[in-house]
């Protein structure tokens, strides 16, 4: 299972940047998937996570400027990310957690990472 994340870039404050994430493998299902980001000498935080239903839940500090939505039938997550700050600059990771079966029938679930993408708010 492959996530391949996209979208980063630098930005002036005020801007807007949207971030995409396509899952690829041989997967039966995707259950949550979601967005973090590492800041410099930082931990990696939650951003915005999205349920299979459709359920959102946000980091305090993004809340009313970012959007996470996702596209089931192309396996992909995005964040649309609004009015950034500064603060905002960080490498941002894709996640999603999921079923497969495998060579014996057998469900298995797993998380994967994407690469990362660099968001750099900057004037």
């Amino acid at each position: 299972v492959q996530l391949q994340a996209s979208g980063g870039g630098l930005v002036q404050p005020g801007g807007s940047l949207r971030l995409s994430c396509a899952v690829s493998g041989k997967i039966s299902r995707i259950n949550d998937m979601g967005w973090y980001r590492q800041a410099p000498g930082e931990q990696r935080e939650l951003v915005a996570a999205i349920t299979s239903g459709g359920s959102t839940n946000y980091a305090d500090s993004v809340k009313g400027r970012f959007t996470i939505s996702r596209d089931n039938a192309k396996n992909t997550v995005y964040l649309q990310m609004n009015s950034l700050k500064p603060e905002d600059t960080a490498v941002y990771y894709c996640n999603a957690d999921y079923i497969l079966y495998n060579d014996y029938g057998e469900p298995v679930v797993g998380r994967s990472w994407g690469q990362g993408t660099l968001v750099t708010v900057s004037s």
